[in-house]
């Protein structure tokens, strides 16, 4: 699979590429942009140093002639270096890893192959007071940072919360009746089925200083059961509103659902807090409380479930209570420096993320940032997760 993707990735490329150009140029003028961005992250686990890294490419198309009739793709293609197979097992905490069956563990392992792909591809409408938008398109809801309760189709990194997040394929109408008040309905189909596809319905008002919104989304979520690997989908119905806005000087933000099962799981709820604030030197700090009703509050309890829906991305926390912060100062005009972390209330551990960003030039910016994880076997934040640094450049064209 390796030697297939990497001897055929330009064939794809140029084959998207072909059927790409004609339906851009029915739209008249098309403006190509994008950017090039090598990664490289080094990992100290079990007292072995790991490297891993990619090559990313991502080549953007969009119209600029005709403003009523938009289209707009991006084309991303990823080299992948270093180690790409990671035995998942390895993070988790001893007691639980030792449990698999010897049968099971290939389960548990990870590849990363090249791999070249549409990211987004879409049409949108645009008239006076109303847009339709349909095809493969960027889609996020909520006011935090680090964690948007209110957006069921995208789970942040934490640590790297304002990476780019994958498109979806969606047919989306918003209506601007009036300044200020907005209304959106979304579908996002899955395969055939109208009943398993996504209904969404959002308004926005605003008011004063601040932007009020109420959101209700019917979904069919997923839940896999990582001891035999089964998976069991459930009709959920989420509930939920978020505000952004200032007060006496400061930022301040919230969102919260209410989700509402409708076979065997209990009705569940979360929300998130958060504030920023910026001092006249320059000096930026934000923090965020996080709680998350359907995670655990003893992390004795977390069980290999727990873990593996974690890791991957089928709930947002492991543990019930987050406290997340960020602080940046700017060293020079082009240099910030600042550290994040996430304290896990639940159960004591946390984890640190000092960091670098830099503008080499007008086009290139560099980003330097490492993974202290503090915290017992066991814990949300623990050793066995490995501390890491990540080094990383984005080089615009």
């Amino acid at each position: 699979m390796k030697n297939l993707c990497s001897k055929n990735w330009i064939i794809e490329l140029i084959i998207i590429w072909l059927l790409l150009l004609p339906l851009a140029g029915l739209y008249g003028q098309v403006e190509i942009y994008g950017y090039f961005e090598p990664q490289y992250a080094g990992y100290l686990l079990n007292r072995n140093y790991n490297q891993t890294g990619y090559g990313k490419l991502r080549i953007d198309l969009k119209n600029t002639e005709n403003k009523n009739v938009r289209f707009g793709a991006d084309l991303i293609y990823l080299n992948y270096f270093g180690l790409r197979h990671w035995n998942i097992l390895d993070f988790l905490p001893d007691e639980i890893a030792d449990s698999i069956p010897a049968e099971m563990l290939p389960y548990y392992e990870s590849y990363f192959n090249d791999t070249i792909y549409l990211d987004n591809a879409y049409v949108r409408l645009n008239v006076p007071k109303f847009a339709l938008m349909i095809g493969k398109q960027q889609i996020s809801f909520g006011t935090g940072y680090f964690a948007n309760p209110t957006d069921q189709l995208n789970i942040k990194d934490a640590l790297d919360p304002t990476y780019e997040q994958p498109g979806h394929n969606a047919l989306r109408i918003e209506i601007y009746p009036v300044p200020r008040i907005s209304i959106t309905a979304l579908y996002t189909p899955i395969n055939a089925d109208w009943q398993q596809s996504g209904k969404l319905g959002r308004v926005k008002l605003g008011l004063g200083h601040f932007d009020i919104s109420a959101i209700a989304y019917r979904f069919w979520h997923t839940t896999t059961d990582f001891y035999t690997f089964q998976s069991a989908t459930e009709e959920q119905t989420m509930l939920g509103a978020d505000f952004v806005g200032e007060l006496l000087g400061c930022g301040v933000w919230g969102e919260g659902v209410y989700n509402v099962m409708t076979d065997e799981r209990e009705n569940s709820y979360e929300y998130l807090v958060g504030g920023d604030y910026t001092f006249k030197n320059g000096f930026y700090t934000m923090f965020e409380y996080h709680h998350n009703s359907i995670a655990k509050d003893d992390y004795h309890n977390y069980d290999l479930n727990d873990w593996m829906r974690y890791i991957t991305g089928e709930v947002k926390t492991i543990s019930r209570d987050q406290l997340y912060g960020l602080t940046q100062y700017p060293i020079t005009d082009l240099t910030t420096v600042g550290s994040m972390f996430i304290f896990s209330i639940s159960d004591q551990s946390v984890v640190l993320a000092p960091m670098i960003n830099s503008s080499l030039f007008e086009n290139i910016d560099l980003t330097l940032m490492f993974n202290i994880f503090i915290g017992a076997e066991g814990k949300a934040f623990n050793h066995n997760f490995g501390n890491s640094g990540l080094l990383r450049a984005t080089v615009y064209f």
